[in-house]
């Protein structure tokens, strides 16, 4: 069986050539002073609450998992993975901690870090799709590039990219969980930040579902609503539709009659057209 690439290699497996400290294959001691935060980390958040737990369970029993860390040097480590217990072990007060010592560069700083925050799903939507944006610019990967190196479809990885276009309102109502990731890609059918936040607040007040989103999007949009009269006498027009926006991860619309009909698939970049043909084809 092919080794997969990405999630399914670990960590170690994506840093060659690193080897740990101790002759022992075991974590060596550093002092919690020397270690920096990964400048590309692309977490920015943690909740209060877990921080707080983690450290209560350091002060009982240790970090028990080793951080792993890359010299940066004159004695100082640049973290790669672990940034929740190297937070609560300074809480809890510790003075030195287990560590793995590799070799890495920038760009492995932050696929690694974008790597094990996907793994415990720990990333926001936007902090991922700023992760990705980063890859791409920055060490010009192409999205195939980081949906294999993140575990991820190409569509999937063009989707949550897309979620930068949102206006800044929709991105915190995203952060804050107070929308979806399916809200947001249906908001950015609006072209203007203005429209965007007027739908927006519709949505937060009115609790509207994803598919009312898409309504109003529609409405706010100059579109005309997606006729129903012709799928109503077939209930498995809505199944068929639901399987479909699955499949392809994006928005799809089915127009079934008594002689034929018309299958109508949205996008909304020249990327995402390209992955749909690929998929398709």
């Amino acid at each position: 069986m092919p080794q997969r690439s990405g999630l399914g290699k670990g960590l170690d497996a994506l840093i060659p050539g690193g080897e740990p400290v101790s002759s022992a294959g075991g974590a060596a001691q550093v002092a919690v002073g020397a270690i920096q935060r990964n400048p590309r980390q692309p977490r920015q958040s943690f909740k209060e609450d877990e921080l707080e737990e983690l450290a209560m369970s350091i002060r009982e029993h240790g970090v028990i998992q080793p951080l792993i860390v890359s010299p940066a040097g004159n004695g100082v480590y640049t973290l790669i993975a672990g940034e929740r217990r190297l937070q609560a072990a300074r809480r809890a007060g510790l003075l030195n901690v287990p560590v793995v010592i590799r070799n890495a560069t920038d760009q492995q700083l932050l696929e690694l870090a974008l790597i094990e925050n996907v793994q415990r799903a720990d990333l926001n939507a936007i902090e991922e799709a700023e992760a990705f944006h980063h890859l791409i610019k920055e060490f010009g990967l192409s999205q195939d590039a980081v949906a294999l190196r993140v575990g991820k479809s190409r569509v999937a990885v063009t989707n949550t990219l897309r979620l930068l276009d949102a206006s800044s309102a929709v991105k915190q109502a995203l952060v804050d969980q107070k929308i979806s990731e399916g809200h947001a890609r249906a908001l950015l059918a609006l072209h203007s930040a203005k429209a965007q936040e007027a739908a927006l607040h519709s949505i937060i007040n009115l609790d509207l579902s994803v598919r009312q989103t898409e309504q109003l999007a529609r409405k706010l949009g100059g579109q005309k609503p997606v006729s129903k009269k012709k799928t109503s006498g077939n209930p498995n027009v809505s199944d068929i539709e639901r399987r479909l926006r699955t499949s392809l991860g994006t928005k799809v619309s089915l127009k079934h009659g008594r002689k034929g009909g018309a299958l109508t698939i949205y996008y909304y970049s020249d990327e995402e057209l390209d992955a749909l043909l690929e998929k398709i084809l």
